[in-house]
């Protein structure tokens, strides 16, 4: 932008409405990792990654995958991942394929972990997100949401929407 160039600044609806947008930001991933401590004893993350885990067949996925299933670098992933390997949930090995890569693999004690802590996760997400949304909203929400994040990293979602077009396949 031109220095020079006046700002478009937000009209009184539009700052509403970004207010509104950007309280919801901050609250959302507050309350879920309250009820995540709270319920499960883990941070909103490592649940995010031991699910992730879970949809993917034989439990197993590329690291680098796995960053990308998470909205993550690589860097935050591999210090949880460690995290969840000293407590059994997951391990690491290299990929027999192409060992240039590491295979992040969800073991029986982190399936278990993931089975006792989707009920309170999904009952909050649908408590705080979904139930005070008509289901018109929902799919607004999800256009939404995809429309924002193709304005921030439109690489990122497209490798997100691959991956999970390629989970369908499956």
């Amino acid at each position: 932008m031109d220095d020079l160039e006046e700002p478009r600044w937000l009209d009184g609806e539009e700052q509403q409405s970004w207010f509104a947008f950007a309280y919801m930001l901050i609250r959302l991933p507050a309350a879920l990792e309250a009820q995540m401590q709270r319920d499960a004893n883990i941070s909103q993350f490592d649940y995010l990654v031991l699910a992730a885990l879970s949809m993917v067949p034989d439990r197993t996925q590329r690291m680098s995958d796995l960053a990308d299933a998470t909205a993550s670098s690589l860097g935050r992933l591999s210090n949880v991942v460690i995290k969840l390997e000293r407590r059994g949930w997951v391990r690491r090995t290299p990929d027999p394929i192409d060992g240039r890569y590491t295979l992040a693999i969800l073991t029986d004690d982190g399936w278990d972990k993931v089975v006792t802590s989707a009920p309170g996760h999904v009952n909050e997400v649908r408590r705080l997100v979904f139930d005070p949304l008509t289901k018109a909203q929902q799919r607004q929400m999800g256009a939404i949401g995809q429309r924002i994040l193709q304005a921030i990293d439109p690489e990122l979602l497209a490798r997100i929407q691959s991956s999970r077009d390629s989970q369908g396949e499956q």
